[in-house]
């Protein structure tokens, strides 16, 4: 190693500066062997602020043409070489990050760059030059170039915009010095009446009764006129008189800090003639052109609009003071004098009568209203209210039953009682669809298709029986053999379809030949009027009688050796007498 360290000292060109002797003897910190572009980047590696101006673009080095550091900085050239030298005259300043503009230019370098300090290290802020220079004390910050340039210190160009203050009109005439007194930029009101105050304390001012928003009705163009339009600038237009009144009228305290009632009595209170019974909303009749002015208040806004013959009627005729409210609504009280019912129908003469004409009363009242509702033919207009009420002055007193007003209509002669709307309709007086289920005689089967009249031979329809025979005589086969019983046997449905089951419905039970026997021949007699059949004995000889060839020596119990299957077939026991339940022979 230390060999090595004498060959490279040998071959060394020169002693290097003071500044890289401690790594004079160990190339390596310098050089890559082999690699001559590789110089550079340990110089960048201990020299850390110049490689970062070199990675970041900036700064002198940063700025120049890429290229090895030895090209400029160029070492063993002795302990006294001046390697990062340069000329100051020829120094082109536009590779640094403060370019050298109007009286920068012309400056010598040592005005910014102090003596034993890096030139880098020079401030870059204005304020690092220029704070003996700052009249605001720092009070406006360091960036000094916002207002000043590098042509004219004194000479200030700041963008007032860019504040919460903007310069307009008149405003961007006047010198800084007259609002930013003694240098003080970022103390200065902002309020008009900061500086305005005496033009609002002069004999035409407002000696702050307005308040201190004075751009309400001033503009930055000019201080007079005043641009205030009461009309767009606020909730209450001007009109009529208001136009000419004075501000001094309505507005008698402060503007800003008593709020002025916008209502009309809070000024023409004193003119209320109506001591406030109609509110204060004065403007629903009169009109800012004249208080006297006739009212022009809309009636139909109230709760009595007027309507027909009301809207001609003087407003005195109702209203007997300028109480207007006192004024009663209801027309009875108005139209006493006209009530022909002697208040028999109550005050509410609107229901019938209208306000177009006091004599026309059709089609106005709701009939609906009443205990009687109007319906289908009762509706209809050709039929006049004096059709059922008959005293005009008492409609209470009409009867509200169909029998009173139709009784000279009732074919039943008062048969089928007063109900007329069991069967009858308001739709029309004739019946188009009776349920006569809801008599004590539904109708079935073929019952359902007679015609009424067939049944009911005139109007006195309880006249009419409920028995079968009062309808079917005619029919009747049997000549009243039966009696009038008819639906004993028959049924609704047909006439021939019949079904009587003699041993259930009866104590004669039919067995044997009496099953095919007609009921005629043993029911010979007419039956009783209004009843069954007539009675028949129930021994055999009741119809046997010319067939007991015994001549009544054996009894009438002729079933004791008679059979039902055949009078020729009788009982034999099995000794060949009588009585004999055992065995049936013909007889001999």
């Amino acid at each position: 190693m230390v060999l090595a360290q004498g060959i490279e000292s040998i071959l060394a060109p020169g002693d290097v500066i003071r500044g890289h002797v401690k790594l004079e003897h160990d190339c390596k910190e310098c050089h890559v062997k082999f690699d001559r572009n590789g110089q550079s980047a340990l110089c960048a590696s201990c020299h850390k602020d110049v490689g970062a101006d070199m990675k970041n673009k900036t700064g002198f080095h940063g700025t120049l043409k890429p290229q090895a550091c030895n090209v400029c900085h160029t070492d063993h050239k002795g302990r006294d070489a001046k390697i990062a030298s340069f000329d100051k005259k020829t120094f082109d300043h536009t590779h640094t990050d403060f370019l050298l503009k109007d009286k920068h230019q012309p400056l010598a370098c040592e005005k910014c760059h102090a003596v034993n300090k890096k030139y880098r290290e020079a401030p870059l802020q204005c304020n690092g030059c220029h704070q003996k220079d700052d009249k605001h004390k720092g009070s406006l910050g360091e960036k000094c170039a916002e207002c000043h340039n590098a042509k004219d210190w004194k000479d200030a160009k700041f963008d007032h915009s860019t504040t919460k203050f903007a310069l307009e009109g008149k405003h961007a005439d006047v010198k800084c010095a007259e609002c930013h007194k003694a240098n003080k930029y970022k103390d200065t009101a902002r309020a008009c009446l900061s500086c305005h105050k005496k033009d609002d304390d002069s004999a035409k001012g407002h000696k702050g009764q307005y308040g201190e928003k004075c751009e309400s009705c001033h503009g930055v163009k000019a201080w007079k006129p005043a641009t205030f339009n009461h009309d767009t600038d606020t909730k209450y237009v001007l009109r009529g008189k208001h136009v000419g009144a004075k501000c001094t009228s309505c507005h008698t305290g402060p503007i800003y800090k008593s709020k002025l009632s916008q209502d009309c009595n809070s000024c023409h209170a004193k003119d209320d003639k109506h001591k406030e019974s109609l509110g204060k909303d004065c403007a629903s009749c009169h009109s800012e052109r004249s208080w006297k002015e006739p009212a022009k208040f809309d009636h139909n806004k109230s709760s009595f609009p007027l309507l027909g013959k009301h809207v001609a009627v003087k407003c005195e005729n109702c209203h007997k003071s300028t109480m207007f409210k006192d004024a009663p609504k209801d027309c009875y009280s108005c139209h006493k004098k006209d009530d022909k019912h002697n208040n028999t129908l109550g005050g509410q003469c609107e229901s019938c009568h209208i306000e177009r004409d006091w004599k026309t009363t059709v089609g106005r009242f709701d009939h609906d209203k009443t205990n009687f509702k109007l319906r289908n033919a009762h509706a209809t207009a050709e039929i006049k209210c004096s059709a059922c009420h008959k005293d005009l002055q008492s409609f209470r007193k009409t009867p509200t039953d169909c029998y009173s007003c139709h009784k000279k209509d009732d074919k039943h002669e008062g048969q089928a009682g007063k109900a007329c709307e069991s069967c009858h309709s308001d739709k029309t007086w004739k019946v188009e669809k009776f349920d006569h289920s809801l008599t004590k005689f539904p109708l079935t089967g073929r019952h359902i298709v007679v015609a009424c009249k067939s049944c009911h031979q005139t109007q006195k329809f309880k006249d009419v029986s409920l028995e079968c025979y009062s309808c079917h005589k005619k029919e009747d086969k049997h000549k009243q053999k039966l009696g009038e019983r008819c639906d004993s046997c028959h049924n609704a449905r047909s006439w021939r379809l019949w079904d009587f089951d003699h041993d259930k419905r009866t104590k004669y039970v039919l067995d044997g030949a009496h099953r095919k026997v007609a009921c005629e021949n043993c029911h010979r007699q007419e039956a009783p009027k209004g009843k069954g059949t007539a009675p028949i004995g129930s021994d055999c000889l009741f119809c046997h009688q010319s067939d007991d060839v015994h001549d009544g020596q054996f009894g009438v119990r002729c079933n004791q050796c008679h059979v039902t299957d055949s009078w020729k077939k009788f009982k034999r026991g099995l000794s060949g007498g009588f009585g004999s339940t055992k065995q049936e022979e013909a007889a001999p």
